[in-house]
């Protein structure tokens, strides 16, 4: 699935930023209250032969696709060590470059058909077909067992909104089913209690499976609606019937519940009828303040499959450059450094080397950070953090976020650079998340200087602010901002950028065809880049701290992680 909208040929870029200076107000301000104070930052001169060498370098079949825990890797941390020790960087990880990240490969074999008993009639579901299921626990067999099933509407605990769709109910050991979204889904308009049209983190299918196993449920299914999901059954069941990867934990994964899964909408029907409940009736109701969730009274559900079980140790990459003033606060700038390895073969060649997805971003990791070390430190400490397995999950970022190098409480936000623009400089940017955060204030004076106009997300229903590494910091408090170059190309317009956009994606995006040798245009990166220097660096000269607006899905864990500092 795509975490950000590649028709825009976009990069999914991130920025977290707060107020300005000691005076700049941190909560409520407008981004025309903060505008007025922000420091000017010079947009760089920035190495176009560095970013090209790296770039190149990266992507060469050398590196065989840079998927984790293979020889691509090691080359990786080798050259990337290196060109981070040529800038001036320091290594990050009290005093390696690397931080380990154990991944855990985990692949459902052998899978029953899911049962539901106990109602008017059976109803079974056939894997694949009408039901996938995978598990988040390290442990070579999974069995749900004549389970009790509830509805719990959409599945939200959502203290600052006053909605909790687990109030006073005991689900432990019990089987949750899930509507997808948020309950203000259809609402035209990003308007509303959950944002109308525009999804937020409760929405997305991550968080059910979280609050779900926080409420102690054995397993939890999600029902499959291709208009509030953004993609159809054939999505889910190629993205979930093969094998996935986790982050290694401590306790294997025993906090979390014991199955995930989706189900057909039509079989959610044939269970709610057999259970004597309408569906329809369920869902609308489900919509509303104050719905109680609803058990299906009688019903039980089974299936069982067993776990192939592998695991291998990879790495994120860490490099530093002191704070001159504040050295023990952080603004982070993050890529991930992996790819998809070797491939589906197209005419002979199965290396999907990942040249603009992402040596780009990686690369730019470097050239920013020739650009910071001549320019000097500024106030904050900058962290440079290429982060391993985004392609398997953004796992690299979320073991990261999990086991901070820097706590995430002194960590101001960042920018993430997820594939650079490669069809040359436009004349807009597109904005994913806008309005979430008091962080508008940075993007229209950088947009303002650099006469770019900003243009907010055209699909914000498929929820692509939850599909990129910033998710794994934004969830635990540290706010970020998302965007990247339109498609409003200054050489040809909307009709060139939407062209190009396409092309990329048709022939080259996850395929061996993302070669160095394909990109024909530096021009847009070098932008971007500019834009992307600019925020990081004013961030890093003020010296207050970000937030969320009231009411969105992330400010309790950044009030939290910053009591008493």
């Amino acid at each position: 699935m795509l975490r950000f909208p590649r028709t825009t040929a976009a990069l999914a870029v991130l920025l977290g930023v707060a107020g300005c200076n000691a005076d700049a107000p941190t909560t409520g301000a407008t981004a025309a209250d903060a505008v007025a104070v922000l420091p000017d930052v010079q947009f760089p001169e920035l190495s176009l032969q560095t970013l090209q060498d790296v770039t190149k370098e990266l992507s060469s079949d050398a590196y065989e696709g840079r998927a984790p825990g293979t020889k691509g890797e090691e080359k990786t941390i080798a050259y990337l060590t290196s060109q981070f020790a040529a800038a001036g960087l320091k290594p990050g990880n009290n005093g390696q470059w690397t931080q380990e990240v154990p991944l855990v490969e985990i692949t459902a074999k052998n899978a029953t058909p899911l049962r539901f008993t106990g109602g008017k009639a059976p109803v079974t579901l056939q894997y694949a077909k009408d039901y996938v299921a995978f598990s988040y626990r390290v442990q070579p067999k999974t069995e749900i067992k004549d389970s009790d099933v509830v509805f719990v509407g959409y599945g939200i605990n959502a203290p600052e909104k006053g909605w909790n769709d687990y109030a006073g109910l005991n689900v432990k050991g019990k089987t949750v089913v899930i509507l997808v979204n948020d309950p203000d889904w259809q609402t035209p308009e990003t308007k509303g209690e959950f944002n109308g049209r525009a999804m937020t983190y409760y929405g997305r299918w991550s968080y059910k499976y979280e609050e779900a196993a926080r409420q102690g449920a054995a397993a939890a299914l999600i029902v499959h609606d291709t208009e509030p999901a953004a993609y159809g059954w054939n999505v889910v069941e190629s993205s979930n019937t093969g094998t996935q990867y986790l982050a290694e934990k401590k306790d294997g994964g025993a906090d979390q519940t014991a199955a995930n899964g989706w189900i057909q909408l039509d079989k959610a029907k044939e269970l709610f009828a057999s259970a004597g409940q309408d569906f329809d009736a369920l869902r609308e109701a489900a919509g509303k303040r104050g719905f109680k969730a609803v058990p299906l009274t009688g019903v039980k559900a089974s299936l069982s499959f067993d776990n192939q079980i592998s695991k291998k140790l990879s790495h994120n990459i860490i490099g530093i450059l002191p704070g001159k003033k504040r050295p023990d606060e952080y603004v982070l700038y993050t890529a991930h450094w992996d790819h998809l390895g070797r491939c589906t073969p197209v005419n002979g060649d199965d290396i999907c080397n990942g040249a603009v997805d992402n040596a780009t971003g990686t690369a730019a990791l470097v050239t920013l950070a020739q650009a910071y070390q001549k320019a000097g430190a500024p106030d904050r400490s900058i962290v440079f953090l290429a982060v391993t397995a985004e392609e398997s999950g953004l796992l690299g970022s979320e073991y990261y976020a999990a086991n901070p190098v820097f706590p995430l409480a002194q960590t101001v936000g960042g920018v993430n650079m997820d594939a650079l623009n490669p069809n040359g400089p436009a004349k807009d940017i597109v904005v994913v998340g806008r309005g979430k955060s008091q962080l508008d204030a940075y993007l229209e004076k950088i947009a303002k200087a650099a006469k770019v106009t900003i243009v907010d997300e055209p699909t914000p229903e498929k929820g692509f602010y939850y599909r990129s590494d910033h998710f794994s910091f934004a969830k635990r408090g540290v706010p970020f901002f998302n965007f990247g170059a339109g498609e409003d190309l200054v050489a040809g317009g909307k009709d060139a950028g939407k062209k190009a956009a396409e092309d990329y994606e048709k022939n080259r995006y996850h395929a061996p065809g993302d070669e160095y040798a394909a990109i024909k245009n530096w021009d847009g990166m070098l932008a971007d880049l500019r834009l992307y220097y600019a925020a990081g660096r004013m961030l890093a000269s003020t010296d207050s701290w970000p937030n969320w607006n009231e009411g969105d899905e992330f400010r309790a864990a950044r009030d939290k992680s910053r009591e008493g500092k």
